[in-house]
């Protein structure tokens, strides 16, 4: 009798535990399949404190013009059945040559008064990427991040190595005096000076911290390429790397989940892994892109102190751009469809 009793309690535990797990499975339902788009592209050109009361409408036609050749540019390539780094390599390089963004011709200066690039992209098809960081002659840096993902066995290749591969891949380089600005130059003029008289902790203004171009994009394939390059936080010090040259912190991609590209206080985005954590919540919690995206930038990272945003593409076209800062560079387009904004509405 105790023999059967005890064969009827561990079948009713066994049940018990199916019932439960049944019912977890049917709490969160799989994500329903959607009808995909043919192509999509999404760019950012940094994140900070972007207040319509401070930019001149001069200034803020100039972003949206600039946003808007960006889109362009990738946008007639992904059009025609062009490949999606293609498309991410164009539109990041409107960017990188345009003093508006902190990337490029645009870099902000370091403590050391020198423009210090790093650049990364990463395609979603085999999850391949390339990254460089500290480089100062190379004149478009998403171009140096993508030769290595081509050309080399590493990921991430930094300072005079890098700059000597990007030499032998037959890219074009300059004089580091190319990336100088007389706008970016005196930010650092001004920062130097706040030391002076207060904590350098204090003296980092925020809106020298956030910087950033990038662009993801889904093409005809199915296949999505994310990548984005930046000048790095002005008055930065001893060799310092953000998050973007850093993959699955400021960059990541897979063809299951989506590609991202973030830009922010890059300390935070390392610490967090950001950029991937946007992908794993997709994978693990199969949440949809706009919630995983909003989940990482207005909660887990407000809640650590973290400042910033992302874009981000997942494999039916749909588009998140989420940020907590005052506002964003940014903008996308699909078939029938495109939105370049600036501020928080």
């Amino acid at each position: 009798m105790k023999v059967h009793l005890s064969i009827l309690c561990i079948c009713l535990l066994m049940c018990a535990c199916q019932s439960e797990l049944q019912s977890d499975r049917t709490a969160k339902p799989k994500q329903a399949a959607q009808e995909k788009a043919d192509y999509a592209i999404v760019i950012h050109g940094g994140a900070g404190t972007i207040l319509k009361k401070n930019m001149t409408a001069q200034r803020e036609q100039e972003y949206l013009a600039k946003l808007n050749e960006a889109l362009d540019a990738g946008e007639t390539i992904l059009q025609e059945g062009g490949d999606a780094a293609d498309a991410v390599v164009a539109a990041i390089h409107l960017m990188e040559d345009s003093p508006l963004f902190n990337a490029g011709k645009g870099a902000v200066f370091s403590n050391q008064g020198k423009n210090e690039l790093d650049a990364s992209i990463m395609r979603g098809s085999d999850q391949n990427a390339g990254a460089v960081g500290g480089i100062t002659n190379v004149k478009h840096p998403i171009s140096a991040a993508r030769a290595v993902l081509e050309n080399s066995d590493h990921v991430l290749l930094t300072g005079a190595g890098a700059e000597l591969f990007a030499r032998d891949a037959g890219l074009e380089i300059v004089d580091p005096s190319y990336f100088y600005t007389e706008r970016r130059w005196n930010s650092l003029q001004r920062i130097l000076e706040e030391e002076k008289t207060k904590k350098k902790e204090i003296a980092e203004l925020s809106e020298n911290k956030l910087g950033t171009v990038g662009c993801v994009a889904l093409d005809k394939a199915g296949n999505i390429v994310a990548g984005t390059s930046t000048g790095g936080m002005t008055n930065k010090r001893y060799g310092r790397f953000g998050d973007v040259p850093i993959i699955g912190a400021g960059t990541y991609a897979d063809n299951a989940t989506c590609g991202v590209s973030c830009t922010g206080h890059g300390e935070y985005f390392i610490r967090y892994a950001v950029a991937h954590d946007v992908s794993a919540r997709m994978a693990y919690l199969d949440e949809g892109i706009e919630e995983a995206a909003d989940h990482v930038v207005n909660t887990k990272l407000v809640e650590k102190k973290g400042s910033g945003g992302l874009i981000a593409i997942d494999q039916y076209g749909n588009v998140a751009m989420p940020f907590n800062s005052a506002g964003m560079y940014r903008g996308y387009a699909k078939p029938g469809e495109r939105v370049v904004k600036i501020y928080e509405d």
